[in-house]
Parts: structure tokens; sequence; C-alpha cells
């Protein structure tokens, strides 16, 4: 099974832009682990909205 290269684009951006990691290191992360912070960065921008 393979993995949709949009979905994985839009996953790299999103934690790329958020954290500031190197492409080779986001990559590297499996996708459970990549799903994890994916969440982790929402939830943070989650309680950032409220916030305002």
């Amino acid at each position: 099974m393979t993995y949709a290269t949009d979905r994985l684009f839009q996953e790299v951006a999103y934690v790329a832009y958020h954290f500031h990691w190197n492409l080779d290191d986001i990559l590297d992360l499996e996708h459970p682990l990549r799903q994890r912070f994916i969440a982790e960065i929402a939830q943070i921008n989650r309680r950032i909205s409220e916030e305002v």
C-alpha cells in the first residue's frame, strides 16, 4: 500500500511550516509519528485561536 503523494506533501508542508524542520527529518518519521505531530500542531493552533 502506498501513501498518496498529495497527502504526503500536505503533511510535510504542515510540519515544516510549524516546526521549521527540514525535509529529510520529516520524511524519516514513520507515518504514525508524523500523524501524531500533525495532531499536536493542530491542537496547539486550536488553543491559540481560542485565546484570541
